[in-house]
């Protein structure tokens, strides 16, 4: 996938992903990954990040050209339509959402399939997430219908529970590690604790 070649292309297909992949005689992976470098100074693509998760929420790899956040260690917000990825395999979803520091992001996800070995060792399932800031989406195909301008349609995202501070996630496995915990006996939430706010 020679830079030049490969850029051209890519925005002239608008960052269709299927395509690309025939086209380049490359995987749905391989083609995302290479989003993330297309950086060079004077012939800069869309500033992507990507993730590739399994099942368990587990990263096995992060990239980002978009200055996008990954948590070092544990998994991604359970909000974020990676994880939806695995209820369509092989279909694209997209999703608007919002980081805590109110920056804005258009993302993708699909699965793909890893090794496997047969019937016993069946093929490994993971799924692919990417974006970009949402002043990049409609340089791509796959934001065509959507309204970027709709605010309903945001989705609040942390990077993981152990670092985000938001109070009103029915999602949270984990408090803040910041924060203390209180445990109310007498009051149910979507959580069994609250924490404290700044």
């Amino acid at each position: 996938m020679p830079y030049e070649r490969f850029l051209n292309a890519a925005e002239k297909l608008r960052y269709d992903i299927e395509i690309l992949a025939r086209r380049f005689s490359a995987s749905f992976e391989q083609i995302c990954h290479r989003f993330t470098t297309l950086q060079r100074s004077g012939s800069r693509g869309v500033p992507f990040f990507f993730l590739r998760v399994d099942r368990a929420g587990n990263i096995s790899k992060r990239f980002s050209s978009s200055g996008f956040h990954f948590a070092r260690f544990g998994g991604t917000c359970p909000r974020w339509n990676v994880h939806e990825a695995f209820r369509t395999p092989g279909k694209i979803v997209t999703q608007i959402f919002q980081m805590e520091d109110g920056t804005t992001y258009f993302s993708i996800s699909r699965t793909v399939t890893g090794l496997g070995g047969g019937f016993h060792l069946p093929e490994q399932q993971l799924a692919i997430g990417m974006g970009c800031e949402i002043s990049h989406a409609r340089r791509l195909v796959y934001a065509d219908g959507l309204d970027l301008a709709d605010t309903t349609s945001v989705t609040p995202i942390g990077i993981n529970c152990r670092l985000c501070e938001r109070v009103d996630c029915n999602q949270r496995a984990f408090p803040p590690l910041n924060r203390r915990i209180s445990v109310n006996d007498t009051y149910r939430r979507f959580v069994p604790f609250s924490f404290a706010e700044f």
